[in-house]
């Protein structure tokens, strides 16, 4: 199903231009891919074309080509963390997004963890596809696979670009084991027209080496995380940790091999279901949008009981300055006292993260 969509430009705080396209209606919901993507080939292909469809359906759907991939800048040596969420962060200032749902896929949940974390007033829930935490190099694995992974990472840079997909048919075998031949040629050729080796080698060695668990457990939003129970790339077991170390956070596992579902499989209408009812569930809070990082930070030390000195001192602030940010919060919350804006926190579905002992 090809979907009509208006593609812009806007430029990253270090100046790497990025693509990005609005489709449906309805509240944002931002797709945040850790890997692949173009905006121009997925809405009409056989393996990405089903998502875009469903999720454009009662949202305001933005996509976005990271750097390196789609429509936007190639051959770019920074591909770190901070990079990607800098090409998210650009987007979401040019729409001028002040508050919406956040979704990570396709190897995209560290970099939507850290968004998350630095910019708790933006992301009203986390949606975590294929989670994980930990890269597959922070997982334990073995010198004889250590070395099996880097010559991995070499071959994808040196062969990306050949007309014969065998080095892709690596990368493919392990996103859709289920697809059909023609799925898995389609993502083959999408693939190549994606991006170049030098950017998607990078890229891969960003997610191998990263580790994001000690940002997992200050999420402050609601957050659903959703797995194939025999996914390899990553495998569930990362999916379960995600959940277990995100505060409320819910794990659902799908009947699946697929790392990207299709849409012929029963774990397809089971992961609409659970994905919509989540984003009914928990909507979004215009009081604790209205808060900037720093204050729903402190709300949230409040809220597990810290009095002035203590939230100072784990804030490495003064008590003046905490005491100018209650004042504000207090104000924008229309309350006068800290068990008020304590309840208003709570009923808005702020997560509080784990008490300090």
């Amino acid at each position: 199903m090809s979907l009509a969509q208006r593609i812009r430009f806007c430029e990253s705080r270090d100046g790497v231009r990025i693509a990005y396209s609005v489709v449906g209606r309805g509240p944002p919901l931002v797709m945040l891919s850790g890997g692949h993507s173009h905006l121009e080939l997925d809405p009409a292909g056989p393996v990405l074309g089903h998502w875009i469809a469903e999720l454009a359906r009662g949202h305001s759907l933005v996509r976005l080509d990271t750097r390196g991939f789609g429509l936007s800048d190639r051959h770019v040596d920074d591909h770190s963390i901070d990079a990607v969420i800098l090409d998210l962060h650009a987007v979401v200032e040019a729409l001028g997004l002040e508050r919406f749902a956040l979704l990570a896929l396709l190897g995209g949940t560290p970099f939507a963890v850290t968004y998350a974390t630095r910019h708790p007033q933006r992301v009203s829930h986390l949606v975590l596809h294929a989670a994980y935490l930990r890269g597959w190099l922070n997982r334990g694995v073995s010198p004889t696979e250590r070395e099996a992974i880097d010559a991995l990472v070499r071959t994808v840079e040196t062969g990306w670009e050949m007309d014969d997909p065998f080095v892709r048919q690596t990368i493919t075998s392990s996103f859709i084991p289920a697809g059909s031949a023609a799925q898995q040629v389609w993502l083959n050729e999408a693939m190549r027209l994606s991006t170049s080796g030098f950017d998607v080698s990078r890229r891969l060695r960003v997610r191998l080496e990263c580790d994001v668990t000690a940002l997992a457990p200050r999420i402050g939003c609601a957050a659903l995380v959703l797995s194939a129970l025999h996914d390899t790339n990553p495998p569930f077991a990362e999916g379960r940790l995600a959940a277990s170390l995100i505060p409320g956070a819910r794990l659902i596992g799908l009947e699946s091999r697929n790392h990207i579902l299709l849409p012929d499989e029963p774990a397809w209408p089971r992961w609409c279901e659970e994905v919509s009812a989540f984003l009914r569930a928990h909507p979004a809070s215009p009081v604790l949008a209205a808060l900037s990082a720093r204050e729903l930070e402190l709300l949230k030390l409040m809220a597990e009981g810290l009095d002035n000195a203590q939230i100072a001192a784990r804030l490495a602030i003064s008590e003046k300055t905490v005491r100018n940010h209650i004042t504000r919060v207090f104000a924008k919350m229309g309350v006068e006292t800290r068990a008020q804006a304590i309840v208003q926190a709570h009923d808005a579905g702020l997560r509080m993260g784990p008490r300090s002992h």
